[in-house]
C-alpha cells in the first residue's frame, strides 16, 4: 500500500516492513468505512453467483424434466450472455451518469425478479427468455462493484479490495451447491429459485440504507476520506463514449478481458456436468458438493492472494502497472496444470488441477481489474468497464456454442476445451503488456 499523509498512519509506516498484516492494520486506522462498503459489494457478488450457480447445479434435474439436449443447455446460457453484454455497457454508463447507488438498486431488484420468474418456465424457451433478463440486470453488478472500489480505495488497496469483493463469486459458487439439494429435496427446484429472489430483497434493504459515495458518507473520518483521496487526477464530467473508444486503454481491457472473462463462465455452467459425467456424480453435498466446495474455496485464496501480491509489490515501490502485469504473469503459468483434468480417471486429480486453475483465474482477475482502475480516471471507470464487460460477455456468447458444439460432435468430450483455457492467459498478458497506460491519461487524449 501506498503510506498515508496523516498522522493516523505513522503506525504502519514505521513497520513497513514487518509484512503485509502490519500494512493492513496501519490501513485500518485511518478508518474502516470504506471496508464496509466493500462488504455490500461483496454480499452483492456472492447473490450474483448464487443465481448463476443454481443453474448448472441443477442441469441434470432440470435436463431430465424438460428433455434438454447440450446444444439447448448452450443455448439457454447464450441467451444469458447476450443479455448480459447489453446490460453491461448499458448499466456501465448509467452508473457514471446517475449513480451508483440507484442504477444498483434497481438491477438487484429487477435480477432478483427475474431469479424468481424462473420457478414459472416450464420448457427451454422459457429458461432462456428468463436467463436474458437475467443476464440484462446482473451485468451492473460488476461495473458497480469497479466503481465502489475506485472511489473507496487508493491504489495500494485496490486489488485486495477487488480480490475480497470477487471472492463473493466463488463464495456463491460454493454456496449453491451446500444448500441448493436441501431445498431440492424439500420443496423442489421451483422453491429454489423464489428462495434465492428473496435473499436479493434482504441485501436491497442494507444497501439502500447503509450506502453512500465518500464525500456523502455521514460517518466517514476526515482521514479517512483523505486518505482514499489523495491521489490527484483530471476532474471531469460527460466525457462522450465516443471519446472513451478512442482511448488506448478502453481496448487493452477489453480485450483481454474478453479472452479470458469466458474461462469462469466456463468453470461456472460446465463444471457440474462435466463432474457429473466423468465420474458418476449425483447432486447432492457429498457427492457433488464436496468437490465443488474444494474448488471455490481454493478460488477464494486465488483471489485475496492475488490482491495481496501486487499490493505487496506496490508497497516495495514497484510501479503499479508493472506489479499487476508481473502478478498476472505468474498467475497464468500456474493456470497451465488445468490440461491433466480432463484426462484424469481419477477425481481428486481432476479437482486438484482445475482448483489451481480456478484460483489462479480469480488472482489474475483482481489484478486485470486493479490494473484498469489504475490508469481510467473515476468519472469514467464504469463505461470503460462497462464496455469491456461487454466485449467479455460476447466472448461467453460465442464460448457457450463453441463449448456446446465440441461437446456434440465428440460425444461430451472435454478434452479440447481444457487444453485451450491456458492459451487465453497468455494471449491476453502479451496484449496487456503492449497496450495498457502507464498512468492516468489526460481526458483530451
Amino acid at each position: 500500500m501506498i503510506p498515508s499523509q496523516t498522522s493516523r498512519m505513522a503506525p504502519a509506516m514505521s513497520t513497513a516492513t514487518g509484512g503485509i498484516g502490519d500494512k493492513l492494520r496501519g490501513a485500518m486506522a485511518v478508518g474502516k468505512t470504506r471496508w464496509g462498503m466493500l462488504a455490500l459489494v461483496f454480499f452483492a457478488t456472492t447473490l450474483n453467483y448464487i443465481d448463476r450457480a443454481a443453474l448448472g447445479v441443477m442441469q441434470p434435474i432440470l435436463a431430465r424434466d424438460m428433455s434438454w439436449t447440450a446444444m439447448d443447455y448452450a443455448n439457454i446460457n447464450f441467451w444469458f450472455q447476450v443479455g448480459y453484454a447489453i446490460g453491461f455497457v448499458l448499466q456501465g454508463r448509467l452508473i457514471d451518469r446517475v449513480g451508483v447507488k440507484r442504477v444498483f438498486f434497481c438491477a438487484v431488484l429487477l435480477w432478483s425478479l427475474a431469479t424468481g420468474a424462473h420457478g414459472l418456465a416450464t420448457s427451454a424457451a422459457g429458461f432462456m427468455v428468463c436467463r436474458f433478463i437475467l443476464g440484462l440486470t446482473e451485468a451492473a453488478n460488476y461495473p458497480a462493484c469497479v466503481k465502489t472500489t475506485r472511489l473507496w480505495f487508493p491504489a495500494g488497496e485496490r486489488a485486495v479490495a477487488t480480490g475480497i469483493f470477487n471472492a463473493g463469486t466463488n463464495v456463491g459458487a460454493m454456496f449453491t451447491p451446500m444448500l441448493l439439494p436441501l431445498i431440492l429435496h424439500a420443496w423442489g427446484w421451483q422453491a429454489a429459485f423464489l428462495c434465492m429472489s428473496a435473499l436479493g430483497g434482504i441485501w436491497l434493504l442494507f444497501w439502500g440504507l447503509k450506502y453512500f459515495n465518500p464525500e456523502d458518507h455521514p460517518r466517514v473520518k476526515q482521514s479517512e476520506l483523505d486518505y482514499i483521496q489523495k491521489e490527484v487526477e483530471p476532474e471531469q464530467a460527460g466525457v462522450p463514449f465516443s471519446r472513451i473508444l478512442r482511448m488506448r486503454g478502453t481496448w487493452a481491457f477489453a480485450l483481454a478481458y474478453a479472452l479470458t472473462a469466458p474461462v469462469f463462465w466456463f468453470y461456472l455452467y460446465w463444471l457440474p456436468p462435466f463432474l457429473n459425467q466423468q465420474y458418476n456424480l449425483g447432486i447432492n453435498v457429498t457427492q457433488m458438493g464436496i468437490p465443488l466446495i474444494i474448488i471455490y474455496v481454493t478460488a477464494d485464496f486465488g483471489s485475496v492472494g492475488g490482491g495481496i501480491l501486487s499490493s505487496f509489490l506496490i508497497g516495495r515501490g514497484m510501479n503499479s502497472i508493472k506489479a499487476r502485469l508481473l502478478s498476472m504473469c505468474l498467475f497464468a503459468c500456474c493456470i497451465v496444470g488445468v490440461v491433466m483434468a480432463a484426462g484424469s480417471a481419477n477425481l481428486w486429480i481432476a479437482v486438484a488441477a482445475i482448483s489451481l486453475a480456478i484460483g489462479a483465474h480469480q488472482a489474475w482477475t483482481a489484478n486485470i481489474w486493479s490494473l484498469v482502475m489504475d490508469y481510467t480516471p473515476k468519472h469514467m471507470m464504469s463505461t470503460v468497464f462497462g464496455f469491456g464487460g461487454m466485449c467479455a460477455a460476447i466472448g461467453g456468447m460465442f464460448m457457450t456454442q463453441i463449448v456446446g458444439h465440441i461437446l456434440t460432435v465428440t460425444n461430451n468430450n472435454y478434452t479440447v476445451l481444457f487444453t485451450l483455457i491456458p492459451a487465453m492467459y497468455f494471449i491476453a498478458l502479451t496484449w496487456m503488456y503492449f497496450m495498457a497506460p502507464r498512468k492516468i491519461p489526460a481526458v483530451t487524449e
